[in-house]
């Protein structure tokens, strides 16, 4: 494996070492963790489509402004695109001008948390609580009453407006 400059700068010494190792970093909340949804890799294939799958079981990530979820402002709750878990409410989500659906607050069960050090730096990956599918991530630059910028995957997501 190469390491370049950019690779170096981004992540310092211990970056470059998690490279050459080929370790990211991150906890293995898809593959390692004990959810109540459980499925095997051909199982979770034959249930996501292929966008899903690279992001919920393969903590891939959407090019900004892509998702249709981002630009949703009806009244409902957004679900896991994998189990149907509830996520959000659509009352925590705002709009961050980051492209990727950004919400204050998780439902009460709807979302866990690990260590993320992939890239060569540390953030906060949030999953379902439900399955452990990859959601996006949790940063500290969001409004109040939180300060919590939930900056998750469209395509990890599905929408139910709510009844009239």
């Amino acid at each position: 494996m190469q390491i370049d400059r950019r690779s170096l700068l981004a992540g310092g010494a211990t970056g470059a070492l998690a490279i050459m190792a080929g370790c990211s970093g991150r906890a293995e909340a898809t593959e390692g963790g004990v959810f109540p949804v459980r499925y095997s890799e051909a199982q979770w294939r034959e249930r996501l489509t292929p966008a899903e799958f690279r992001i919920l079981r393969g903590h891939g990530t959407e090019r900004p402004f892509s998702s249709p979820l981002d630009d949703e402002h009806r009244r409902g709750t957004f679900i896991c695109a994998g189990c149907n878990n509830r996520l959000f409410s659509s009352a925590t989500k705002f709009d961050s001008g980051t492209g990727w659906p950004s919400f204050y607050r998780p439902l009460a069960g709807g979302v866990g948390t690990t260590v993320d050090t992939s890239l060569g730096m540390t953030r906060t990956e949030v999953h379902c609580a439900d399955c452990g599918g990859h959601l996006g991530h949790v940063f500290r630059d969001g409004p109040r009453p939180t300060g919590l910028r939930y900056c998750m995957n469209g395509t990890a997501m599905d929408f139910v407006p709510a009844r009239s």
